[in-house]
Formats: C-alpha cells, structure tokens, sequence
C-alpha cells in the first residue's frame, strides 16, 4: 500500500516492511527543505509504528540522491544558515537513521553523491545496484562532509580511504564499495528494488527487539572501552531475555522447528 507523507517523499507499507522513496527524479532527488522535513517526518513514523519491522530507503527514477539542492537557493546562503541547518535539519535525520531500533536497508541506484550519499552511509545495510556509486563530492566545491559522513566513514573503512575518498571527490563504483565494506551486496540494477525488498522481509521475520538492540549495542561499541560495551551488552540482554521472541526462539530450538517471531 503506497501513499504520499508529501508528493516529493512516498512511503510504502510492504507487509511489515516500510518503503521510503525519495521522489524529486526531475532533480535527481537532490535535498530540498520540503524533502527533508518529509524523510524526518517518515523517520518518526518508521521508528513509532509498531508494525512496521525493517526499513528501505531508495531514490525514484536514475538516482539514489544528488545532495543537497543547491538551485533551490536564491543566492549562497550565510554561514550562519549552514551551520544552523546542518545541526538542526540534517543532524537529526542522521540521528534519528542510526537510532532507530530497526534495520535499514539502503537501496542505492545511480548516484549518491554529497549528502546522498551520507544518507547512504547512515543506513544499516547498503544493497547497490551494479551500475551504482557513492560519491563524496563535498570537495569539488570546497566544502568538507557533512551530515555526520566524516563519523560513518571513518568508521567504515579506516581514515585512509575514508580521506581518499572525501579528498578527491571521485565517484567509488558499486565493485569497489563492495571490496571496500561500503556496500554489502551488489545486483543487477533491474533487480535492485526486488532484491533489496526481499532482504528488508527476511530481516522483517527476524526478533525486531534483539536486532534493534544489536545496532545499539554496535554504536554504543563505537566509542566505548571494552569493559562499558560488556556492560551494556549485559544491560540490553536483560532486556531481550524476558521477551516474547527469546521465549519462542528457546521453544523452536527444543521442537526443532523454525521460529515464528513477532518482534515483541
């Protein structure tokens, strides 16, 4: 079932898993103020539905996301504005991306690039099509990356790509984000959208609280010592034994039958 939260952003429910489209293919899908408040808007919805248990985000027509719109500004905005809109329009997608206790998948087609491809970052899972690129353009018009890219890269794949590829702002084809870690699979481009949807279901079936928990745990880890993340391993795990989900898992492996998860 497809509907508009704005003409330019369409979330879709796919049983239990949501569908969000970027929807600006006359532009590449690049970021306008209206999109933004769309994608945060729908994050909000994704991570406060109960019944929604994985995520796709995607870009409509050739591209995944072109960046931010700069045509949609009337003349260079004040360095004031950007950094004013940095931390209180893009920080909080990211924030709400890396927070939300569901997984993620990003389905790129075509180019992202700037903060397209941040955002592609920002997923847990990243499924690109064989023709596709991430591209941190951010340089080619003398500015640094943004939207929490520099944190994710790094992070990814180690300071010395992560500095290539932000330096030189040259697009990195999808075989080379696989070999890199950017990416975690690679399809044919006109399987994209079914391969990455199929993914979303399998995850979607998996016990939604111990997988939310684990991409908690897994940022916690990323600026923890090892004694804090072993203590909240134990914390969040206190919380997963007492679920539904724990219980059947026990049961199913007793009866030697596949789980049925509820998420719960």
């Amino acid at each position: 079932m497809q509907e508009a939260v704005h003409e330019e952003l369409l979330f879709e429910y796919d049983g239990p898993v949501a569908v969000l489209t970027l929807n600006r293919p006359e532009r590449r899908n690049a970021l306008n103020r209206t999109l933004e408040k769309a994608l945060h808007e729908a994050l909000l919805r994704v991570r406060d539905d109960p019944d929604i248990r994985a995520v796709v985000l995607t870009g409509a027509g050739p591209d995944f996301c072109s960046g931010a719109d700069l045509s949609s500004f009337q003349e260079i905005p004040s360095p004031a504005f950007v950094r004013r809109h940095l931390l209180q329009v893009y920080g909080p997608i990211v924030e709400l991306m890396t927070s939300i206790e569901k997984p993620i998948i990003g389905a790129i087609n075509g180019t992202a690039a700037g903060a397209g491809c941040s955002l592609a970052l920002a997923c847990d899972l990243r499924i690109m099509a064989d023709d596709a690129s991430l591209m941190l353009a951010f340089s080619n018009i003398g500015l640094v990356p943004d939207m929490g890219a520099t944190f994710l890269l790094v992070r990814l794949v180690g300071y010395a790509r992560a500095f290539e590829m932000a330096a030189e702002g040259q697009r990195i084809p999808a075989g080379r984000c696989l070999s890199w870690g950017l990416a975690n699979r690679v399809v044919p481009a006109d399987r994209l959208q079914e391969e990455a949807r199929r993914w979303a279901r399998e995850l979607a079936a998996r016990p939604t609280l111990a997988l939310g928990l684990t991409k908690t745990a897994l940022h916690h880890a990323l600026t923890a010592t090892l004694r804090e993340a072993i203590a909240y391993e134990a914390l969040l795990q206190q919380q997963c034994i007492q679920s539904h989900d724990h219980r059947e898992g026990i049961q199913a492996f007793l009866e030697k039958r596949p789980p049925v998860f509820t998420g719960n």
